[in-house]
């Protein structure tokens, strides 16, 4: 359906954790907001397969993708050999020398890619916004964790977060809406593993309900919340914030509407924005009017937008870009554990959560019991077991339920081999330039990756579990789920995309409201929570300029 008025106060570009928050705020004060949503609207009563049995083959039901490329391979240093990716049924998955580009992890569809987020809510680290000034590395944010404080709590109320008391370096002003979940059993015993080497497992803040909350029922403990959650109880933004926005009479969302670029015009020597066009499902072209555009696909769609609206200050859209470092290992406990039930990380070791250059790499990291994929008994069979047959059958009689996980995840230094373009070769299915994202680790990803490694094994071990059958590392594999940095949220127009506002410097009608902004990627925290205070306090500032005139 076409939109309803020629033009709106504001366009929000895409409907995740930057674009909703922004938009509800907005329309409940009255202004008129149109989100240009490329992906469709999912039913989770009707599109997620979990309750069907053939769940395990479908994953995520993606129904639209958005097209990018790839640019140069990274070598591999053979230094780090023990870091790469491999299970016991196929041995190494990256047989090459160079580092192989698997996916960037997007979903398009209204809620973004929280539709398959694991319901990670967790705040920054409140060293993590003072880089530079409390230990010389990288940047500093141009807001401190005091500022965005009052912002967390309310998204917490909005999502509805499950978390314990208190957490180390994530001070609050209130406690978290909802109780903890409790531990699965195989987080326990990592758990008492733990507590040998004096170190504190807490339960992990996340928007999964433990009990009633938002007219939605507590979590049932599947364990699939990377299929879509179709119960409603994890706190995705499609039932959280879109509902909101909504119900305000003043928000309109538009699926499969594919913003192809933002219209600027030149108003006294100044240049602004003056609208955005964008393809419906049918191909054709349109253009809407708006005072205001807020831009928020994410870290590399956002850039790639602006890129094709000829929208660059100072060439740093697209540089400064983060992935994410991550490491997994699986091994076999010899007790049946059924780490499948439970939520996916029900906790979190902050112990190196904290940066600390004396560690031998500046940023810092967090470890998680985790189940990894062994979710079902097809992938225990195509990534546990080696042969077929009676052996293939005799090792699942025996192993099946026994996998659990350590997995960690750590900070990102931007480099200048890692950044986001567009390709000059590659057009998607409108006539437009692709993405293409060109990421290379650099010596503090290597160094926090072995100390995953190395911690999560030991860690592993203490707990009984000595039969190590799948490891996953971004050593030798892009497969992002959290990118940053592509527009840096800065005070200086020469080194930053935007201000403190989330305003464009060179053009204070454009917002950009996704990780995008993020100068640095954090201790390993999940980036949602922050995405969408940010959002908050961008939008609150705006309507605060609004009343000034």
């Amino acid at each position: 359906m076409p939109p309803k008025k020629e033009k709106y106060d504001c366009i929000v570009v895409g409907s995740g954790p930057g674009g909703a928050p922004f938009a509800w705020k907005l329309a409940s004060q009255g202004m008129s907001v149109l989100i240009l949503e490329a992906g469709p609207r999912y039913n989770p009563l009707k599109d997620y397969a979990l309750n069907q049995q053939d769940w395990e083959t479908k994953g995520f039901p993606y129904k639209t993708r958005i097209k990018n490329t790839f640019g140069k391979q990274q070598i591999l240093n053979p230094q780090y050999s023990q870091l790469k990716s491999w299970n016991k049924a196929k041995g190494d998955l990256n047989r090459t020398k160079r580092r192989h580009y698997h996916k960037y992890q997007q979903v398009s569809g209204v809620g973004g890619t929280t539709l398959h987020y694991q319901g990670e809510a967790h705040r920054l680290n409140e060293s993590a916004f003072r880089m530079k000034t409390l230990y010389g590395e990288l940047v500093d944010w141009p807001i401190d964790y005091e500022t965005l404080e009052p912002y967390y709590s309310q998204v917490e109320e909005i999502i509805g977060v499950a978390g314990p008391d208190k957490i180390p370096n994530h001070p609050r002003s209130k406690p978290y809406p909802l109780k903890p979940h409790k531990l699965s059993y195989a987080s326990q015993l990592i758990q008492q593993a733990c507590e040998k080497q004096n170190l504190k497992l807490d339960p992990n803040p996340v928007a999964i309900l433990s009990e009633l909350y938002r007219d939605a029922p507590p979590c049932n403990y599947c364990n699939g919340c990377v299929w879509g959650c179709p119960r409603k109880d994890k706190g995705s933004v499609d039932v959280t914030f879109i509902p909101i926005a909504e119900d305000t009479g003043n928000c309109e969302i538009l699926t499969y509407a594919y913003a192809s670029r933002i219209e600027t015009v030149n108003t006294q020597g100044k240049k602004k924005v003056s609208g955005v066009s964008y393809y419906d499902r049918s191909g054709k072209e349109h253009f809407i009017k708006s005072d205001y555009v807020t831009v928020a696909c994410g870290a590399v769609e956002t850039p790639r937008l602006l890129l094709n609206s000829d929208i660059n200050q100072n060439d740093l859209v697209g540089q400064n870009f983060m992935e994410t470092n991550f490491y997994e290992v699986i091994a076999f406990h010899p007790d049946r554990l059924d780490s499948y039930r439970g939520i996916p990380m029900d906790s979190i070791l902050w112990e190196w959560n904290n940066p600390n250059p004396e560690r031998g790499f500046p940023g810092g990291l967090r470890l998680s019991p985790t189940a990894g994929s062994a979710m079902g008994p097809i992938n225990y069979a195509m990534r546990y077991f080696e042969g077929w047959g009676d052996d293939l059958v005799k090792g699942m009689d025996e192993w099946f339920g026994h996998a659990m996980g350590m997995a960690g995840i750590a900070e990102f230094f931007p480099n200048k081999d890692t950044f986001v373009t567009l390709d000059p070769k590659v057009k998607d299915d409108y006539g437009l330039p692709v993405a293409q994202i060109q990421s290379f680790l650099g010596e503090p990803e290597l160094k926090s990756l072995e100390f995953m490694e190395k911690t999560s094994k030991e860690i592993l071990k203490a707990s009984g579990a000595n039969d190590i059958v799948e490891t996953a590392s971004t050593y030798d594999f892009f497969a992002a789920t959290h990118v940053f940095g592509t527009c840096r949220m800065g005070n200086d127009p020469e080194t930053s995309v935007v201000d403190s506002s989330l305003r464009f410097h060179s053009m204070p009608n454009l917002f950009v409201t996704d990780a995008s902004v993020f100068p640095t990627s954090g201790g390993g925290e999940s980036p949602s929570l922050t995405i969408e205070a940010l959002s908050l306090r961008a939008a609150d500032l705006f309507l605060n300029d609004l009343k000034k005139g």
